[in-house]
């Protein structure tokens, strides 16, 4: 019997966010901060993706769900490269998702243009203030390298993620960080 828990315990999944990967973007290796350094380390696109794939399947197992926030791929032929990434994916679409819903419907399990989870808002353009009263936080994209100087806000863009997922448990416990007072872990 507990060896059967112990197989159960491995099947359970994770979830993890991530927004604006951009993949196959030669236009997103050459944007800069607004202090002028690069916005992203890579040189051309081709790199940028391989990178940006092996972390993703390094941290996202085949069973884990994850919440894609939208900007996922800027040229139709790169769509390809989501079928080599782990995972149930879920799409909030983005600006620049403005593909059929078919074509995306390939390798996302959902399309949706919003998504609340354990009363956050999850969307890729930062809700507008007035909605605060409505859910704990808002989960987002669209920003990039930029932060919202309020903690209701929490991006998730790669550039805020190290190039990968992040764990939703993350997310919960930046979100009780800075809303409730609660030390992260490790502190």
């Amino acid at each position: 019997m507990r060896h059967g828990m112990q197989q159960k315990v491995n099947l359970m999944s994770n979830i993890f966010l991530t927004a604006d990967t951009h993949f196959s973007h030669a236009g997103v290796c050459k944007f800069l901060r607004n202090d002028g350094t690069k916005l992203r380390p890579w040189d051309n696109p081709e790199e940028m993706d391989e990178y940006m794939v092996q972390e993703w399947n390094r941290i996202v197992k085949p069973h884990d769900k994850v919440y894609h926030l939208g900007d996922v791929v800027i040229a139709r032929k790169a769509l390809a490269i989501l079928d080599r990434l782990n995972g149930d994916k879920v799409l909030i679409k983005g600006n620049h998702d403005i593909f059929k819903i078919t074509d995306y419907l390939k390798y996302f399990r959902d399309v949706r243009g919003y998504h609340v989870m354990d009363q956050m808002l999850l969307s890729h353009i930062p809700v507008h203030p007035e909605s605060k009263g409505r859910f704990k936080a808002n989960v987002h994209g669209h920003t990039h390298a930029n932060q919202l100087q309020d903690p209701w806000y929490i991006c998730v863009c790669v550039e805020q993620t190290e190039y990968k997922p992040i764990a939703f448990e993350e997310v919960r416990s930046i979100y009780r960080w800075f809303n409730e007072g609660i030390d992260l872990p490790g502190n």
